[in-house]
C-alpha cells in the first residue's frame, strides 16, 4: 500500500485537499494538512489531491 505525508513547507493551508479527500484529510491546529486515513487519500488520487505538491508519497513507509 503507498503511504503518503505531508511536505509542511509547501502546503499553503487553502484545504482544497479537505474538500476533494475530506474522509482522508484535515487541516490541523497549524492550520495545515493533516493525514488521517491513507487509504481514502489513496483512492482520491494521492499524490494529485494537492495542486501545490505537499502530498507525497513516503517511499520509506510504501509497501508493494
Amino acid at each position: 500500500m503507498k503511504k503518503y505525508k505531508i511536505d509542511k513547507e509547501n502546503c499553503l493551508g487553502c484545504g482544497g485537499c479537505t474538500i476533494i479527500c475530506p474522509e482522508g484529510i484535515v487541516l490541523g491546529e497549524d492550520g495545515k494538512a493533516q493525514i488521517t486515513n491513507q487509504e481514502e487519500l489513496e483512492r482520491a488520487g494521492g499524490e494529485s489531491v494537492c495542486p501545490y505538491g505537499a502530498i507525497v508519497l513516503d517511499e520509506k513507509l510504501s509497501s508493494d
